[in-house]
């Protein structure tokens, strides 16, 4: 494993350095994207410029907005996951790389679609996401019942829960 970033030297107390899940530059890459962008973190009367993170979505994930939300997933004629997101939500970006696996592994069953939990107010109130990241299976224009799913999931238990639910629409 290689250092990403490392933030304890320009600090006054000791953080640890954040970390890959892997070595592989090509798989580093595609999960978190380093803008030139940073934010301000601001600790006992000092401020330190911090790079923004954000959610990549990887090949057979599409990210959308409120206005494709329509035509993407209550139109579409196959069953659509839905992963509610948000760039600084670190379940979020654990997740992501089983959600692109899923993506592709699926492609032919089902479409996955990611929606940025800050950027789409009316979404987050209409389907009352509360916690971050919120899974939702929609078939035919509508929420599969018992498909909401919050929090983080590992590879295999997101497969068991897709499976179990295309199973449930009768999904070959």
């Amino acid at each position: 494993m290689k250092t990403l970033i490392s933030i304890s030297s320009s600090f006054p107390f000791p953080f640890p350095p954040l970390r890959t899940l892997a070595s592989s530059p090509s798989l580093q890459s595609s999960l978190f994207h380093f803008s030139t962008k940073t934010t301000t973190l601001t600790l006992r009367n000092n401020s330190y410029a911090l790079p923004l993170f954000t959610v990549r979505c990887g090949s057979g994930v599409v990210q959308i907005d409120e206005t494709q939300f329509k035509d993407t997933v209550l139109n579409a004629n196959r069953p659509v996951l839905v992963e509610f997101v948000a760039n600084w939500c670190g379940p979020c970006r654990l997740i992501s790389p089983a959600i692109q696996s899923l993506a592709q592994e699926y492609e032919d069953r089902l479409a996955v679609v990611k929606i940025d939990h800050d950027a789409n107010p009316k979404l987050i109130e209409e389907y009352k996401v509360y916690g971050l990241p919120t899974l939702i299976l929609f078939n035919n224009g509508q929420e599969v019942p018992e498909s909401r799913r919050e929090g983080a999931i590992t590879k295999v238990k997101l497969k068991e829960y897709v499976d179990a639910l295309l199973e449930s629409i009768s999904v070959p």
